[in-house]
């Protein structure tokens, strides 16, 4: 017979569980609602918001940037933070402690300063396209997720098998590539997600690397609700939410959640 939870610690779990999921169905609400600004509880229910996304050709181009920049950004951290990750782990003795800290870095300034620094080095002084300056901007500021992700996977890895299939005549790289990266598959993936929704959900430093033109989704949200409060706003997080729930749902039903904590 399981333990009887205490009267307190549960109220107190639902007061955790009410202050997370309140925000969220106000946000649902107002998405739905039948009025020209955002009110909760709704007045009457429609779905000309969510029509109304696809008829504004801002939103349309710029959440085509967002998943160009978050896509190709993460993979580029990934490209740079696997191999990061590998070396701080297989050479921990012999490499100085304070280079994992390099890349932990993005996370520890600011994000405006961070953003500001990236468009007086990147965007204006090596002169970059805007996208391109958006893409190095996005993969630096998610580059620590990867290697930290990546790194806690190498922690529990056992390097002696790596060194086992070198001896048998097995090459470094494909040594790599086809015992120590399917080994670690699972903190590849969670970085990538993480990566990846850390990176279209940015504000403070895209802000600063955005120009004429080229934008991303979170800019013209708050362009939008600049010139108008509509449930159109609300439209747009309600879709988001649900993006972020389909990919956790494909990763369900492909690898399980449960992968992704090996």
């Amino acid at each position: 017979m399981g333990r009887r939870v205490h009267p307190i610690l549960a109220a107190f779990a639902a007061c955790v569980f009410f202050f997370l999921l309140a925000p969220l169905v106000i946000i649902v609400g107002a998405a739905f609602s039948d009025t020209t600004y955002l009110t909760f509880p709704p007045q009457g229910l429609t779905l000309r918001w969510f029509v109304n996304i696809f008829q504004i050709e801002a939103f349309r181009t710029t959440a085509l940037t967002s998943l160009q920049v978050a896509f190709f950004g993460t993979a580029l951290s990934l490209l740079i933070g696997v191999p990061a990750a590998y070396a701080i782990n297989r050479y921990r003795v012999e490499l100085p402690r304070w280079l994992s800290t390099i890349f932990v870095l993005p996370i520890l300034v600011p994000e405006i300063v961070f953003g500001f620094s990236l468009m007086k080095s990147v965007t204006i002084g090596l002169g970059l396209p805007i996208f391109i300056s958006l893409l190095v901007g996005h993969a630096l500021l998610i580059l620590p997720y990867s290697v930290r992700v990546v790194g806690a996977s190498l922690a529990a890895f056992d390097f002696s098998v790596e060194e086992a299939a070198i001896s048998l005549g097995c090459p470094p790289l494909k040594t790599f590539l086809t015992v120590v990266l399917p080994n670690i598959r699972a903190g590849v993936i969670a970085a990538f997600i993480l990566a990846f929704i850390t990176s279209i959900n940015d504000v403070s430093v895209s802000v600063f690397l955005t120009g004429p033109g080229i934008s991303t989704l979170p800019i013209q949200i708050l362009a939008h609700m600049e010139q108008f409060f509509d449930p159109t706003i609300a439209s747009v997080s309600v879709l988001l939410m649900f993006v972020t729930v389909g990919v956790m749902a494909v990763v369900e039903a492909t690898l399980g959640l449960t992968f992704l904590t090996k």
